[in-house]
């Protein structure tokens, strides 16, 4: 559904001690999907990622990234060139018109 938060990702500057972490506190469990990129097994949709960023990137699922990305324009935000990625969907980064970042999810079809 439009608007979903689908998908987050918690960044760390030490992903092993942040999946410790997280582990010890809700006893997560993760996969390692790629360099520095876990998928979290029994908790939210999401990953722990090693990360330079201190907040946590919330993704929004949209039914169609590209008018996602207009009216994101339209209400006086900013976006990121969408990217498609292999077997998972689209995505973008935004910022809102008060300068929060979020990124949008389109699901591939």
């Amino acid at each position: 559904m439009s608007g979903e938060i689908n998908w987050i990702e918690l960044p760390a500057a030490d992903a092993a001690k942040a999946k410790a972490f997280y582990g010890s506190l809700f006893g997560w469990t993760t996969m390692e999907f790629g360099p520095d990129y876990h998928l979290i097994q029994n908790g939210p949709a999401g990953a722990i990622t090693s990360g330079d960023s201190s907040h946590p990137r919330v993704y929004f699922a949209t039914d169609d990234i590209e008018a996602s990305v207009r009216r994101v324009h339209e209400l006086g935000g900013r976006t990121e060139d969408v990217q498609t990625i292999p077997d998972v969907g689209r995505v973008t980064d935004c910022t809102d018109d008060q300068g929060t970042t979020f990124s949008l999810y389109e699901p591939r079809a």
